[in-house]
């Protein structure tokens, strides 16, 4: 050490060593961040991931439980990684940040706003801008087992999923589940051929339309001619009235009989073309009307099939304290070209929650499993407020909305129930997104806000007989996105 001492002086050790102290690893946190572990039984699909901010831990399950837990480091105090209820949306094996620039590889997005699961380098703290940093290997091992739309948890504590019952829960009919498929297959078949035969009626409408509009035209010609020759026989007949000479009376006769030769001669074009108009006209008027009903059916069996297709999809449930709503997603598998799919979002309605004034808390059920009772839940809770059962008690949801999603409900369906309103992130690309407001966010608020891209499907959706689910409307997008040659037109990015 004599050497070092002489080189640098004792002031310099002295500086060191207190830059090593400040930036050693508490020896509480360190502790807490457990090394790796696999359940010792075989692993089913991830249904489920559940973050500990607390611990910073990471865990999977399946339907039977945990299957594999890694470490990770969230975000930094500043930046913090937001707690709450998120689901994967996007993959990605090879991604780099466009806003600091970093690789993250294998990455899982969980916001549009860049909150995402990735490989990255753990020190034993929270150390990342507001993602979720997984041990590299483990990041690629979950990359290839998870699938988008699996439900993620990021809790400020630790905790787990234990099994619930309750009556407020969605019991499906086996039937109904069993006859899913074929009838869906079924639907879609009949508004393939249904959208055929409107294709077919349309184009024999615009035909006949085209000739009945060439009929009528020519009816007018007619028309007008034969007035025309009408008027000019009552001319005629006046000028022989008028006349006073044999001569004059002559001339006037003579003119008389050409414009009544001339009238009965229009008189009598005009009836053929009436003749042979009238079936043309009638027949555009059946084809128009039989268009018009192809048209009724085809969009009916569109959404009796979308209808069909969903409804053998895990559904989702959202009720907000705050906003007094409930809100339904499901999964369209409809892709979109970031890479991320399409939510259905039909579905959202008032809910009466009894003393809205008191906190509920932040709850998931998940439907794990199929069992001889239907589904088998689970429930986490990440929040303080009621517990799980108490505040599934003080929900009521609507029967008309119970008829329509419990039937066919499958695993993977889930209800949350939360005091928070939907996070600005929700959008029809999202399953929900909502943040704990109680607890540090830094890393998602100092993003910026996701483009206001907007993918509008049917009106929301009230208690009523009609179809479940609306029809898509096209893609719109808010604001001016017409490309200007004076300035360069940029495709809006994802912010990182």
């Amino acid at each position: 050490m004599q050497p070092t001492i002489r080189r640098f002086g004792l002031p310099a050790i002295v500086a060191i060593a207190a830059i090593a102290t400040l930036t050693a690893v508490p020896p509480e946190v360190g502790a807490r961040n457990s090394a790796e572990a696999t359940a010792p039984r075989d692993a089913g699909e991830p249904i489920m991931a559940i973050v500990s901010i607390k611990s910073q831990q990471i865990t999977f399950y399946d339907a039977d439980g945990w299957i594999v837990r890694a470490p990770v480091s969230t975000g930094v105090k500043r930046r913090g990684t937001p707690a709450g209820i998120f689901t994967v949306l996007q993959k990605r094996p090879d991604h780099r940040s466009n806003l600091y620039g970093a690789r993250m590889p294998h990455m899982q997005r969980l916001t549009w706003n860049g909150i995402a699961f990735h490989g990255g380098p753990l020190p034993g703290y929270p150390a990342s801008h507001g993602c979720v940093r997984m041990p590299y290997r483990f990041a690629k091992k979950m990359f290839d087992q998870t699938r988008i739309g699996m439900r993620v948890i990021v809790s400020p504590e630790d905790t787990t999923p234990v099994d619930f019952l309750h009556a407020e829960l969605l019991e499906p009919d086996a039937a109904a589940v069993a006859a899913a498929p074929e009838r869906a297959e079924t639907l879609a078949r009949e508004a393939a051929e249904a959208a055929k035969a409107a294709d077919e009626t349309k184009k024999l409408a615009k035909k006949t339309a085209r000739e009945a509009a060439s009929a009528k035209a020519t009816l007018r010609k007619l028309e007008r001619r034969k007035s025309y020759a009408d008027d000019q026989l009552a001319k005629a007949e006046k000028a022989l009235e008028r006349a006073k000479s044999d001569k004059a009376k002559a001339r006037a006769e003579k003119r008389k009989q050409k414009a009544a030769t001339k009238a009965a001669e229009a008189a009598t074009k005009l009836d053929t073309a009436k003749a042979e108009a009238t079936p043309k006209i009638d027949a555009a008027a059946k084809a128009a009307d039989a268009a018009k009903a192809a048209a009724t059916r085809k969009e009916d069996l569109a959404k009796a099939a979308s209808d069909a297709k969903l409804a053998a999809e895990p559904v989702s449930v959202y009720i907000s304290r705050k906003t007094q709503k409930l809100y339904v997603r499901r999964n369209t598998h409809e892709p979109w070209s970031d890479g991320g799919v399409v939510y259905d979002a039909t579905i959202e309605v008032p809910v009466t929650i009894r003393d809205p004034d008191r906190p509920i808390g932040t709850h998931v059920f998940t439907a794990m499993a199929s069992n001889d009772d239907g589904l088998r839940w689970t429930a986490v809770t990440i929040d303080d407020g009621d517990d799980a059962k108490g505040a599934l008690d003080r929900v009521s949801i609507p029967k008309d909305v119970l008829d329509r999603i419990a039937p066919t409900a499958r695993p993977r369906s889930s209800i949350i129930i939360s005091d928070e309103p939907l996070s600005r992130e929700t959008n029809f690309r999202t399953e929900f997104v909502a943040v704990l407001s109680n607890h540090p966010r830094g890393g998602f608020k100092t993003r910026r806000r996701t483009v206001s891209v907007k993918r509008p499907f049917a009106e929301p959706w009230q208690p009523s007989s009609y179809f479940f689910f609306g029809p898509p409307r096209q893609y719109k997008q808010r604001g001016k996105t017409r490309r200007r040659r004076s300035r360069g037109y940029k495709k809006p990015g994802l912010f990182w």
